[in-house]
């Protein structure tokens, strides 16, 4: 029982940080209505950002996640703009090949600039925390808390601020918020800004959990995927649940199988719930 429950709470830790960049996919699909796989170059570049703000330049966790949403936010924005808002009338499956393309063009220039080698963040080593038969480690609370605070954030954002309203209302209906005199194409590209952003503190946060390579963001975009089709493809409560359902999944996986084989628990996911239930656990009925 103990190992049991201290796989639930690996997987919660875990699938609450898989959220932040599965929040930035479904935001950017839900605005954008295709599918940026680019999600996995934003991580990474987040969490090189964090590491050289954090290692290079001495700053503290909390500045070295603004500078991570800050890198792998601008070089999304870009990337939309220059790359792939000229390809959208081809369809949105030519430009989610496109995001592929550029997904590996961006891993390969971070493995040419840095190398392969394992990057570590300058922390102070810390004793895990002993409770109920049960460890975590001091990073794993800080990470988790700071997982907590960035989704709070970001909810009071699109609740309560003018700029996220705008893009809720893009979100739903594109032709209406023209009319009520919201510019769309701003709106996308302020989409693609926070949610590339997202992906970069999500990298960020996995690199601090493990260590930073230029494959950081590619070890988990089958699982940020597997989360947003699991929570409903542009629901944001979704992508926190589906997560959730994904982190735990895979640490529980672990105690039947081998821990190289959990990541084929996000295919069994997406192949469940696009039979069972297409649109997810908090997505919309399509009619």
């Amino acid at each position: 029982m103990d190992t049991v429950l201290q796989a639930a709470l690996n997987g919660l830790v875990s699938g609450t940080i898989l959220a932040l960049p599965a929040i930035g996919f479904t935001a950017m699909f839900a605005v954008l209505r295709y599918p940026n796989f680019a999600v996995a170059a934003f991580a990474t570049l987040g969490a090189y950002g964090g590491w050289m703000a954090n290692a290079w330049l001495g700053w503290p966790v909390v500045a070295a996640l603004v500078a991570a949403f800050a890198l792998a936010g601008l070089v999304g924005a870009c990337i939309e703009r220059v790359a792939l808002e000229p390809l959208r009338p081809a369809g949105p499956l030519t430009v989610a090949i496109a995001a592929i393309a550029l997904n590996v063009v961006i891993e390969n220039i971070l493995r040419f600039s840095f190398g392969n080698d394992l990057r570590g963040y300058d922390l102070p080593l810390a004793r895990d925390v002993h409770f109920a038969g049960l460890r975590i480690a001091p990073q794993q609370i800080e990470n988790l808390a700071l997982a907590l605070a960035v989704m709070a954030a970001l909810f009071g954002f699109l609740a309560f601020t003018r700029i996220g309203k705008a893009m809720r209302a893009t979100a739903d209906n594109p032709d209406l918020a023209r009319l009520k005199g919201i510019e769309p194409r701003r709106v996308e590209l302020l989409a693609v800004l926070v949610g590339a952003g997202l992906c970069g503190v999500g990298g960020m946060l996995l690199g601090l959990d493990t260590s930073v390579d230029p494959l950081t963001g590619f070890r988990v975009v089958l699982s940020v995927f597997a989360a947003a089709v699991v929570g409903g493809l542009g629901s944001i409560p979704g992508a926190v649940a589906g997560a959730l359902v994904i982190g735990l999944a895979e640490e529980l996986a672990t105690l039947a199988v081998a821990p190289t084989y959990k990541s084929a628990v996000g295919f069994v996911a997406i192949l469940l719930v696009l039979t069972l239930r297409p649109r997810g656990l908090l997505g919309e009925r399509a009619y």
